[in-house]
């Protein structure tokens, strides 16, 4: 008996030409996948990421709580120090002013001696001064230890978030800068309270004393797991930072002690006021117009950062100044402990 040619053949012949098409595609898409999984890969690889990330997040805790975690204290500060009621200011201004003055030099010092030696560096000092600032017997010992504290909480606030994109995966960055987001709001905020319950069932001194158990600990895990971003040699545009630190400086200044000057009606507030404005204006014009700034120029030409600069400065004013001044509202208005 005859068979017809393709008779039978011909459909095992058609579903073998439909199936090579799909193996095909599916080892395409596995082939995407697998690339992508290539890609999703942090900048810095660490052995223990999760680690690395509680420790990170426990020394920032530590720093945003440090914003306003020592207003409430300030009568006892007083009375244990010897401080008048204008003096004892000078322990949150000293704290503020030091880090305005040294804020604009995080990148370049991060990328001068690395992003692993500055972080864990600005850490220790931050520790070992919060220790110092407990223990202080004076007023003047206080200042300079709070500006030192100041100084190095400046530098752990960006480098935290530089630490926690680094080490996330692309896929996870949005994640990891969402739980920093969090820190940053709930501590200056949770701030006078924990204060507050630390000063009156301890000592003031507690409100320094409080980052010993969190930040020993997060500077082990740092100092064991923190990679390093490669180290890069730019040069430091000094004039810039200068007129920064003397704007922010001078404009600080005079919002901290404005109140206390009755405001415009003191001949200091309009000095400090023209400077601020004066040393802004020379930066902007000297950004502008040198080959290396501190800031390059493109930053004030896009309109995302410009958007998002202003809303941090909303940001700041709302959430960090209501929270350093209602302390002092309950305690010395409503008579609240």
């Amino acid at each position: 008996m005859a068979t017809i040619p393709g008779g039978s053949a011909g459909p095992g012949v058609k579903a073998g030409a439909n199936a090579r098409p799909a193996v095909a595609t599916r080892q395409a898409a596995q082939e995407e996948a697998a690339a992508l999984r290539a890609l999703d890969k942090p900048l810095l690889e660490s052995k223990r990421t999760g680690m690395l990330m509680a420790a990170v997040m426990g020394i920032t805790v530590c720093q945003f709580l440090d914003m306003t975690i020592a207003n409430v204290a300030l009568p006892h500060m007083r009375t244990a120090l010897g401080a008048s009621p204008d003096t004892i200011t000078w322990v949150l201004t000293s704290f503020i002013i030091s880090g305005v003055l040294v804020l604009p030099l995080t990148g370049w010092l991060a990328d001068r001696f690395g992003s692993r030696n500055m972080f864990i560096g600005a850490s220790l000092v931050f520790v070992v001064s919060s220790m110092l600032c407990g223990a202080a017997t004076s007023l003047g010992q206080m200042v300079l230890f709070r500006a030192i504290q100041g100084a190095a909480s400046a530098f752990i606030g960006p480098m935290s978030q530089t630490a926690m994109f680094d080490i996330s995966k692309p896929s996870k960055q949005s994640q990891a800068m969402s739980i920093w987001g969090i820190v940053v709001m709930i501590g200056p905020i949770s701030g006078p309270f924990i204060g507050g319950f630390l000063t009156d069932t301890l000592n003031w001194r507690w409100v320094f004393y409080v980052n010993l158990p969190i930040g020993i600990p997060a500077l082990v895990v740092l100092w064991w797991l923190l990679p390093s971003r490669a180290i890069v040699h730019r040069q430091l545009d000094v004039l810039g930072a200068v007129l920064l630190a003397v704007a922010l400086g001078s404009l600080q200044l005079m919002l901290d002690r404005g109140q206390d000057n009755d405001w415009f009606q003191a001949t200091e507030t309009w000095v400090e006021l023209l400077i601020a404005l004066s040393a802004f204006w020379m930066f902007v014009v000297h950004t502008l117009s040198v080959k290396h700034p501190l800031f390059e120029g493109a930053m004030v030409r896009n309109a995302n950062f410009l958007g998002g600069l202003g809303f941090m400065v909303i940001l700041g004013v709302t959430n960090v100044g209501l929270s350093s001044v209602l302390p002092t509202l309950y305690q010395n208005l409503f008579g609240y402990s």
